[in-house]
């Protein structure tokens, strides 16, 4: 590492040649401050990455400034460029934020920092080395850690620089071991590529999948790459002559269109190949012409010319304009029977639509020349799609910077165990949270907590990114404090029921011993000594009589709530010292252990001989006869339920 009182020499040599190489191409692109701003970026990092190579074998600067030159291309800011050429910093300089900050200023700074906390994460999450034997549990985590990439950095921009800088790195991994390109590839597939396709970012999205596949399946990849080229002569000249008659068919009818061959992706052709179980020569889609016309009326005018023209493959049309892709990509396509009775697919879309689909997020933000602030107003521009409850929003104030903020996924923390995991957890949880998520038994033994190596108290919130790590006895349960509101310990709900089963499970013994102490009370209060009470048990959805008898000792469920139970197939036989016979308006009653009582047949149900019936305690009429299966007993509360009595027609 460079200590920050380092004082960096001139650039000279090579590295000099070809910033300023690289420098002069960019003049017609951006205004001379922000030039500057950009050529400072350069010269900074220059000393530092002297000498120093990426992975694949390319010098760190050249590195830097390809990736700085892919961002140009999807028109990214001059903000975006300079921290794309400052994105190795971290790596050797001491006290980098304090000196790029004093240099650069915070929004520079922040980017940067985002870089590096990206890199960070992916090198120390275990998806780099996916377990292929669960690919449920694989799906979960690589579905995470791209929520997580996501959600960890504040400035969307960061992800788009690190796309860039990924896509640089596969254009050179031929420089990279075997290993190492089978492991970069592997992870371009799994996080990059379809992070750049949730963004919209298609051109880096198809360049990723291509590449990737390069190295992952090469010998497929290269047999239909041969393919390509040895039919590519033919295929072009086929090509020129669909977008000569289509062009004519166009003009003719008075529409504006750009028509044009359509580049095919190996990736796509692969996994079009495989999907659909189709040799190369069965493929539609590999003579494929692009249509651009100026507004949506003239794509579907175009569209029936289309169709006028050469008879259209009815399995093979998509309307993506009435029905847009989850990630927002609109045109419309079609495959038709064209010369020589080949198929051709041709997509039709507007500019725009066009524009949107190779630019995606990028093409919804750039630096406007000369564009005054608006006071108070930011613009706000809708550029991640909606998908698998993805949700941000991107604003552009009109200052000399266009901000990015993230608000993605905020009712949503992602940490990593100390092997890699990622785990979800709701905002606010802490690492008794993040404990009971891992393992239920580690929850209950959790002592202490460590984040990013530091010990911390238990109720710390915890924030995306961070490595968590339980401190655990070899033995033991959690304490009652852990579900007190006011303390913190625990935000999750599914953590407070897992703490509060197991202090309910303790003195199980004593719970069953207090609960045969209530069962054969209630058996003799109702008058019945001969039931099966294993059956009984099973009739209250308990697998067996201790578990139904612990249910009882701790209050789960009530003694009434069994005597009801025994009642729906058993009649209680009244003890007549307990029983006495009272008049209704439909017949005498016999209720058990009541005496002179107020009672009255329910107006509800109107019980009459010989209904099942029974009493209900009212709190100032008595005693109120019901049928048993009137409604009204039906939705009897369980704290009510001690009022209800068994009773039956005195003969």
């Amino acid at each position: 590492m460079v200590s920050i009182q380092h004082q960096f020499p001139p650039l000279a040599g090579q590295d000099s040649a070809d910033i300023q190489d690289w420098l002069s191409a960019l003049s017609e692109v951006f205004a001379p401050a922000e030039m500057e701003v950009i050529r400072r970026a350069c010269e900074f990092a220059a000393p530092l990455y002297h000498d120093k190579h990426e992975i694949t074998g390319t010098p760190l600067l050249q590195h830097a400034l390809g990736s700085a030159s892919i961002l140009i291309g999807l028109h990214m800011d001059h903000e975006t460029i300079a921290a794309a050429a400052l994105h190795a910093v971290p790596e050797y300089l001491d006290d980098w934020t304090k000196v790029l900050g004093e240099r650069f200023g915070r929004n520079i700074t922040v980017l940067v920092e985002g870089i590096s906390r990206m890199e960070h994460i992916r090198q120390f999450s275990e998806i780099r080395n996916p377990n292929a034997k669960d690919k449920d549990d694989t799906a979960e985590q690589i579905e995470s850690l791209r929520k997580m990439l996501l959600a960890m950095v504040e400035d969307i921009r960061v992800v788009l620089i690190k796309l860039a800088e990924r896509t640089q790195t596969l254009r050179n991994l031929s420089g990279a071991t075997p290993e190492q390109q089978k492991q970069i590839a592997q992870e371009t597939q799994s996080i990059f590529a379809p992070l750049a396709n949730r963004l919209g970012v298609w051109q880096i999205k198809w360049e990723l999948e291509d590449l990737s596949t390069r190295y992952l399946e090469p010998a497929l990849y290269k047999q239909v790459a041969k393919l390509l080229d040895e039919r590519r002569v033919d295929r072009e000249r086929y090509i020129a002559d669909v977008i000569g008659r289509l062009q004519q068919a166009l003009a003719r009818a008075d529409i504006k269109a750009e028509v044009s061959g359509r580049p095919k992706h190996i990736y796509s052709i692969i996994n079009k190949m495989k999907r659909k179980h189709l040799d190369f020569d069965q493929l539609y889609d590999v003579r494929a012409v692009r249509v651009l016309v100026d507004d949506l009326e003239q794509c579907y005018a175009a569209l029936s010319i289309v169709h006028e023209l050469w008879q259209p493959i009815q399995s093979e049309f998509d309307d993506y304009i009435a029905r847009p892709k989850p990630n927002g990509y609109r045109s419309l396509h079609t495959a038709v029977l064209g010369p020589r009775n080949l198929p051709v697919e041709v997509q039709i879309r507007t500019r725009q639509m066009h524009h949107d689909s190779e630019l995606g997020v990028a093409a919804h933000w750039r630096y406007k020349e000369n564009r005054k602030s608006e006071s108070g107003v930011d613009e706000k521009i809708s550029w991640l799609r909606q998908i698998l409850a993805w949700k941000e929003e991107l604003a552009d104030s009109g200052e000399l910077q266009a901000q990015f903020k993230n608000e993605l996924l905020q009712d949503r923390v992602y940490v990593l165990t100390p092997q890699g995991k990622v785990i979800d957890l709701p905002k606010g949880a802490t690492p008794v949270d993040f404990a009971y998520v891992v393992h239920t038994d580690l929850g209950h033994r959790t002592r202490g907590a460590k984040i990013d190596g530091s010990i911390v108290p238990l109720n710390t919130k915890l924030q995306t990114g961070q490595r968590v790590e339980i401190l655990a006895a070899k033995q033991g349960g959690p304490s009652r404090d852990w579900l007190s509101p006011r303390l913190g310990f625990l935000q999750s709900a599914r953590s407070r029921a897992k703490v509060r089963h197991w202090f309910s499970e303790q003195n199980i013994d004593d719970s069953v011993a207090q609960g045969r102490t209530l069962l054969d009370r209630e058996l003799h209060r109702v008058g019945v000594t001969d039931i099966n009470q294993e059956k009984l048990a099973q009739k209250l959805r308990f697998n067996k009589l201790d578990e139904l008898l612990a249910a009882l000792g701790r209050g789960d469920i009530t003694p009434r709530r069994v005597s009801l139970a025994i009642a729906q197939d058993t009649p209680p036989v009244p003890r007549s010292t307990a029983s006495q016979a009272l008049p209704t308006a439909s017949g005498n009653v016999l209720i058990e252990g009541v005496g002179n009582l107020m009672i009255r047949t329910a107006r509800c149900c109107h019980p009459v001989k010989p209904d099942a019936i029974i009493g209900y305690v009212t709190r100032d009429r008595g005693i109120t006869i019901h049928r048993r299966d009137c409604p009204f007993m039906q939705r009897v509360p369980e704290e009510r339920e001690d009022r209800l009595l068994e009773a039956r027609w005195a003969t």
